[in-house]
């Protein structure tokens, strides 16, 4: 706000976050029937509220076979005691960016 006595004018500031990136791509696992699968990528910024992760188009939550997490900027996902049913294309989304293994 800028007042001179007389007269005022006011202006605001607004500001949008930076849309976060990948900077650090999943990469392909290999393990046995019955172990755990790890999946890591790291993004550009912590706050990022839109990341998703899928397994073939098919969006996962954290439940008792699947454990999401974030740390900072590091996002993992873990897919609990695997079956041949769980073989296929891992992918995780933020914004317009993706990432697949």
């Amino acid at each position: 706000t800028c007042d001179t006595g007389d007269q005022q004018t006011t202006a605001a500031v607004h500001l949008k976050e930076a849309a976060a990136t990948i900077v650090e791509r999943l990469k392909d696992v290999a393990t046995y029937e019955g172990e755990d699968a790890v999946f890591e990528c790291r993004l550009s910024q912590e706050t990022a509220q839109d990341a998703q992760w899928f397994l073939g188009d098919v969006p996962l939550q954290s439940n008792e076979m699947n454990e999401i997490r974030v740390q900072g900027t590091r996002h993992s996902l873990i897919l609990r005691k695997v079956t041949l049913e769980d073989c296929g294309s891992i992918s995780f989304r933020v914004g317009q960016h993706s990432s697949a293994a």
